[in-house]
């Protein structure tokens, strides 16, 4: 039986030059290669993950995905200092894990999320992530 080894999401972006710098700048990924003259198709990565970006085609753009990762209070450290665009900081969620929410400049939404620190505090109720917006 064929085993599958990865799954790459595509995100359809309206400017690939942007997002790439974004993502390198803003997010901590590295630029793994790109295609076109210009590119218009390209991939980055951080760690074991990977994007695709599209400009103008393949798919919509406001997508949402989760990356997991070991330590997302000191990802948000990081990107509260590169000027990412968080739109929620951590927060322990009840179903045992803490994340943010971040967003690029096409509207994709990434939560990045790590093992809980503490309870799930229900006063701080966040629409980004009960599927709101």
């Amino acid at each position: 039986m064929n085993h599958f080894e990865c799954v790459i999401p595509i995100l359809n972006v309206r400017d690939f030059a942007a997002s790439m710098d974004y993502y390198t700048t803003k997010l901590g990924f590295t630029k793994k290669w790109d295609w076109g003259t210009p590119p218009t198709f390209g991939c980055v990565e951080r760690g074991k993950a990977a994007l695709f970006f599209c400009e103008g085609g393949q798919g919509q753009r406001g997508n949402w995905m989760s990356l997991f990762l070991d330590d997302v209070d000191a990802l948000y450290a990081e990107y509260q200092q590169s000027g990412a665009i968080i739109r929620e900081p951590p927060r322990n969620m009840p179903w045992g894990t803490r994340e943010m929410n971040i967003e690029d400049p096409d509207g994709n939404r990434l939560r990045m999320g790590s093992d809980a620190t503490g309870p799930f505090d229900e006063s701080n109720e966040s629409p980004f992530f009960g599927g709101g917006e």
